[in-house]
């Protein structure tokens, strides 16, 4: 099944002056297909940029969805302790 991620223009994101455009894209479509930042090469400013502006605006569109995202959930460890004073 093939999926059309839309590129930063379509979105309505507007590419700074500063930035490489390509890496800026190429960051942006890395952040919707939901990927990490685990190598070194996704360290540049502009593809960080491009990354931060695709977690935003997936979070926008999920809110327009009416989607919630809930907070993560921490694992919690119970000791039971016998109590012997019957």
């Amino acid at each position: 099944m093939q999926y059309h991620y839309p590129t930063p223009r379509e979105a309505g994101v507007r590419i700074p002056a500063h930035l490489r455009k390509e890496r800026f894209c190429a960051g942006f479509l890395h952040g919707l297909r939901g990927g990490q930042l685990d190598d070194v090469k996704y360290f540049r400013l502009s593809f960080r940029e491009g990354f931060r502006a695709a977690k935003l605006y997936l979070r926008e569109i999920r809110r327009q969805r009416g989607i919630l995202n809930f907070p993560i959930q921490g694992r919690f460890r119970f000791r039971a302790v016998a109590d012997t004073r019957h």
